[in-house]
């Protein structure tokens, strides 16, 4: 059962959560949000919805990717990177993984250090070079309704060389780069110092079915059987009544949680959730 954890058992013993937790005397912010701190890009507010396809790993570095290429270039190249091509091209040497089926953050970091990636929004906006081509299911949107979903995971689309027919650029020169990639250590101050300082990064943690009955408050494990492992961005981090908790963009839709965002508990490792980081830096030049 999801609750507000201020008040559950779990937490007896909080203020004890050892060395590398930040205080109140800390040199970093209490409170942080990405989308406040820089509101003239675009992609850090951005909200997606994978659909039937295990594609959050995909999602994550993209959309991270994007964000801090808009951070680092002072908001010059404000753009949206593709999860689409990391979800269906990153094979070969550099394979990510099965694609739809669950891939690998490192993985896709790496490919975008070395081959670039295009830009390409969501399958509703169709931004860009390669945008999403999974359609959303069970929703509204607009004027558009969309299936029921399936429950069942999709293919993975096959790999375009081009970008969509009517795209005016050649895709190789869409293409934006990362000149160095980064597995964070286990260390909250270091994950906080590398938000603050370039941008959002993404996290891999591990999902319960208490999970999927997350609406709103401060996530914690508490029953339930494992499901897999999600990938998500880190937006920025927070107190509620004395809990500290990481801020997070999910990619099941605006609809899912805190408006597509959700929190959890910071500072324990709370599912992995700080044990999994990869941040990278953009080329600018």
């Amino acid at each position: 059962m999801l609750r507000t954890l201020v008040r559950d058992p779990v937490l007896a013993g909080f203020k004890d959560l050892g060395p590398g937790v930040p205080t109140e005397n800390s040199d970093l912010s209490q409170f942080f949000d990405a989308r406040e701190r820089w509101p003239e890009c675009m992609s850090i507010p951005q909200i997606n919805d994978i659909s039937e396809c295990k594609s959050s790993w995909a999602f994550a570095a993209a959309e991270s990717m994007s964000d801090r290429l808009c951070i680092n270039s002072g908001g010059m190249i404000d753009t949206i990177l593709s999860a689409q091509e990391l979800l269906t091209c990153c094979t070969g040497v550099l394979s990510c993984g099965e694609g739809c089926g669950g891939g690998n953050a490192f993985k896709a970091w790496q490919y975008w250090q070395k081959h670039g990636l295009p830009t390409g929004g969501s399958y509703e906006s169709q931004f860009g070079c390669k945008p999403y081509s999974i359609a959303p299911c069970g929703k509204t949107i607009g004027n558009v309704t969309y299936p029921a979903c399936t429950n069942t995971t999709l293919p993975t689309p096959s790999c375009e060389k081009k970008c969509r027919a009517g795209y005016p650029v050649d895709i190789d020169n869409d293409r934006h780069y990362g000149v160095s990639v980064d597995q964070l250590p286990n260390n909250q101050i270091e994950i906080q110092s590398d938000v603050m300082l370039n941008g959002p990064i993404e996290t891999t943690f591990e999902v319960y079915d208490d999970f999927l009955q997350y609406t709103t408050g401060i996530y914690v494990h508490l029953s339930g059987n494992k499901l897999g492992h999600l990938s998500v961005r880190i937006l920025g981090w927070g107190m509620w009544q004395g809990v500290p908790y990481w801020l997070l963009a999910n990619s099941w839709g605006k609809e899912w949680g805190e408006n597509g965002t959700f929190r959890v508990l910071r500072g324990v490792n709370e599912c992995g959730i700080e044990a999994n980081c990869v941040s990278g830096m953009p080329k600018l030049g």
